[in-house]
């Protein structure tokens, strides 16, 4: 994943700020809410999450070639809440991870889909990402993240507390060094993907 994102890195961003990323979560929240229809099609028991068993007709039923080992590997990276079970915004994370890591596989899948706007969508955040990642390295750093922040938001005070802010809502193992899967993870988050699942599973 991260020789992937460093491949990106070398091609460079058409993104060129932070602000910009935000004006775009609206076209990302649609685009991605509109994944739901697959979701509920693979989740074939209807309890909200895919199994590793509904996954492997996922990947089937929409031609992306995976060998066990590495439909098993993509599961287990996605599954934060390791209860064998990936909720909604985990897939969205797994369907992106495998638009990064088998580029030609998932626009076969995305046509498979019938969602024209999910390429662009994970190409923006995959931009996105490397926007942040200044050094290339497919991680991005604490500094890395406040000067983003910085360049966007010149002469506010208040910038390097916002950086931080956010850079600790990507940082889930608070490792100091922010993974492009944490990155993705944080934007569900952010256009309030997560909430909306959790919202859903209470009135149930």
């Amino acid at each position: 994943m991260v020789e992937a994102i460093r491949r990106k890195a070398s091609k460079g961003s058409a993104i060129k700020s932070f602000n910009s990323i935000i004006l775009k979560f609206p076209k990302i929240d649609e685009s991605l809410r509109n994944c739901k229809t697959i979701f509920d099609q693979f989740d074939e028991d209807s309890n909200g999450m895919i199994d590793p068993e509904e996954l492997k007709h996922c990947f089937h039923k929409l031609e992306i070639s995976c060998t066990e080992e590495e439909i098993s590997d993509l599961f287990k990276a996605c599954d934060i809440r390791e209860n064998m079970g990936m909720k909604f915004n985990e897939f969205i994370v797994l369907l992106c991870l495998v638009y990064l890591l088998k580029e030609p596989a998932a626009l076969q899948a995305k046509s498979g889909m019938g969602l024209p706007n999910l390429e662009a969508t994970f190409e923006t955040l995959v931009e996105a990402f490397v926007l942040l990642d200044k050094n290339k390295d497919g991680y991005v750093s604490k500094n890395e993240m406040i000067d983003a922040i910085n360049e966007t938001t010149t002469g506010e005070r208040s910038s390097g507390h916002i950086a931080m802010t956010r850079f600790e809502e990507m940082d889930w193992d608070k490792n100091g060094m922010v993974s492009f899967k944490e990155f993705l993870f944080a934007c569900t988050h952010w256009v309030g993907i997560d909430d909306a699942e959790e919202e859903d599973d209470e009135t149930k």
